[in-house]
């Protein structure tokens, strides 16, 4: 975890002080209002995380930590250190100013454009020079200077390069030195520590070899970097690499929420099993930034002041564009912000399953099946897609005409977010885990029970939001009064995040009695059958949510029969619960202010 900021530290981007997160790739702090900015470029141009919520492995924080105090942001804004660059009106932000448009066009301008970073003297033949850059990244690793290094990679040099005479990358160098900052830094930009050199040895091989253990066993871990955040984020658990433990394959918490055995979803298995090798690692890198975008919002959502987000833009409701993805790919990464927690969960499964198979070299089941699930999986597609072709596109990237068959693989399980999520799909809401019954009124009987089995797994019943022969409201409760109410339920979840960092899960229940009565009395604010769609949508998700929270601490308390509780899959349902409350309360704030202001 981060050390004490010291109070020196100011945002790199508009020298706000006491920055609260920071900017891997870019080795700098920011506050919040410049991290909604990043964020919203995607992990591309930053990968950000919170200094204090979000757990560090001591080395990578070590590494941002030095190159900021180094002066890592003079890279990024080098130009503007230039005197001339006051007269020609060019100017960083500043903290009066507002996010949008001041701070996001100067924190665009910065990384993405990368304006202000110094340029080498053209040359005809582009590729020469990162040919020299990467030489010159290949022997400047094997020193403690970062900045050196971080400046050769943001002019183009590759951490990947492999040096014709030397036969090596620079990774093996960095380890061979024991220069494990340097080998962080190398990592965050792409380098690959089960690379061989022309020996057939690895970076881990020479860390082994000169005595560099730490380094030794952080390169192992960011070899299965991918695998092992994929695991955490289900179960709360990492493999133990030092004994041989590569993979963690998680099972759902509750046999209730069990796999989904259907033919739909054994299709979009064996037709993720049948991808190359190729393929199979960008769904599963697409995979890993929506976990992290999640985990980020999760953290965004429960560290900041709800009274100031309904004013500016901060929201990031799905993957931003990469311009180097094919449009297939970035339409396929925005629509995975569509799967509830237990579809997105068996997908997860699905791809660590699939990955430890890999490794291990274990067959597939025979092509026959595959054929006959893949078919079934098509025909049940085409039946949804003509079934809700009415549907909104949710995406602002457009699909491609005719896309490869392999190139969209990961489709079938996307459509496993199925007509009934669509339908439950608004635009303030993207990935909730309970019903939003935008129209009740519309739906059987039968349909509205198998929607409550499905996603609520409460002792009790979850309350109506309102009677049938109440008329509709279109009164809302005053903004301020929201605001409040949201930011008491916000302090209660902060405690219980607290109680999961600390493992202290006999707070569990009582924070989420805290958490139950906050929710009751915000909701008691609202009419009892509204006449918004939204309202009654993000008032079933907030209510609903409690109540399972509250089912969920109580799997802590000691039970006298069946299988013991395994602490870490409840404390990760716990943490989605709390996220899914905060979600629904900031909604209801954004709802509120935009309607009392018309």
């Amino acid at each position: 975890m981060s050390k004490r900021l010291r109070s020196s530290e100011v945002c790199a981007d508009c020298s706000v002080p006491d920055p609260s997160w920071a900017s891997v790739n870019r080795g700098t702090f920011i506050c919040d209002e410049c991290c909604s900015v990043h964020r919203s470029l995607g992990r591309h141009i930053s990968q950000v995380r919170h200094l204090k919520h979000t757990p560090w492995p001591p080395t990578l924080l070590q590494m941002v930590e030095t190159l900021y105090n180094n002066g890592a942001n003079s890279i990024w804004e080098h130009s503007l250190l230039d005197p001339a660059s006051a007269t020609s009106g060019r100017r960083k932000a500043n903290p009066q100013d507002k996010v949008h448009p001041n701070k996001a066009e100067f924190i665009r301008a910065k990384y993405q454009m990368l304006a202000f970073v110094h340029r080498l003297p053209c040359r005809d033949d582009d590729s020469v020079t990162a040919k020299d850059l990467s030489k010159q990244l290949h022997s400047s690793v094997r020193t403690g200077n970062l900045e050196t290094c971080l400046r050769l990679l943001s002019l183009g040099a590759q951490a990947n390069f492999f040096h014709p005479e030397k036969g090596n990358t620079p990774l093996h160098v960095a380890s061979k030195a024991g220069q494990i900052l340097q080998a962080e830094l190398l990592a965050v930009y792409g380098a690959d520590p089960g690379t061989q050199d022309s020996s057939g040895k690895t970076p881990v091989d020479y860390a082994r070899q000169g005595g560099h253990h730490e380094l030794a066993e952080r390169l192992v871990e960011i070899q299965y970097e991918l695998t092992d955040r994929l695991a955490f984020y289900l179960c709360g658990r990492r493999p133990d690499h030092k004994n041989g433990q590569h993979f963690i394959i998680p099972q759902m918490a509750d046999r209730r929420l069990s796999l989904d055995l259907s033919e739909l979803a054994k299709a979009a298995k064996k037709k993720l099993q049948s991808l190359n090798n190729h393929l199979f690692e960008e769904l599963a890198m697409d995979v890993y930034d929506e976990v992290d975008r999640r985990e980020t919002d999760a953290v965004w959502l429960a560290t900041q002041n709800h009274s100031t987000l309904v004013t500016e833009t901060t929201v990031v409701p799905f993957l931003p564009v990469n311009p180097e993805y094919s449009s297939t790919r970035n339409q396929g990464r925005q629509k995975l912000a569509r799967f509830n927690a237990h579809e997105f969960a068996t997908l997860v499964i699905d791809i660590l399953s699939d990955a430890k198979r890999r490794q291990q070299g274990s067959p597939l089941s025979s092509s026959k099946d595959n054929v006959e699930l893949i078919l079934k999986t098509i025909n049940n597609q085409h039946s949804i897609e003509s079934q809700d072709n009415d549907q909104p596109d949710y995406d602002s990237v457009a699909s491609d005409e005719d896309p490869d068959l392999e190139a969209t693989a990961s489709k079938a399980h996307r459509q496993k977010a199925s007509r009934l999520e669509k339908q439950n799909s608004t635009p303030e809401s993207d990935y909730d885990n309970t019903p939003n019954d935008t129209d009740p009124d519309d739906m059987g009987s039968s349909r509205k029970g198998r929607q409550r089995s499905m996603m609520w797994q409460g002792d009790g019943s979850v309350p109506d939001l309102a009677e049938p022969t109440t008329a509709p409201s279109p009164i809302l409760p005053s903004t301020e009064d929201v605001i409040r109410k949201t930011e008491q339920i916000t302090k209660n979840i902060q405690e219980l995040l607290r109680a999961a960092q600390e493992n202290k899960h006999d707070s569990y229940i009582p924070c989420s009695e805290r958490i139950h009565v906050a929710v009751t009395e915000m909701a008691a604010l609202f009419p009892k059958k509204p006449k918004s769609d939204m309202v009654r949508t993000s008032l079933r998700l907030l209510t609903s949510s409690a109540y399972r929270l509250q089912s969920e601490c109580k799997k802590t308390l000691p039970g006298d029969s069946g299988p013991p509780t395994d602490i870490q899959l409840v404390t990760q349902q716990v943490i989605q619960c709390a996220y899914d409350i905060a979600k629904a309360a900031k909604q209801l704030v954004t709802i509120t202010t935009k309607e009392n202001n018309n």
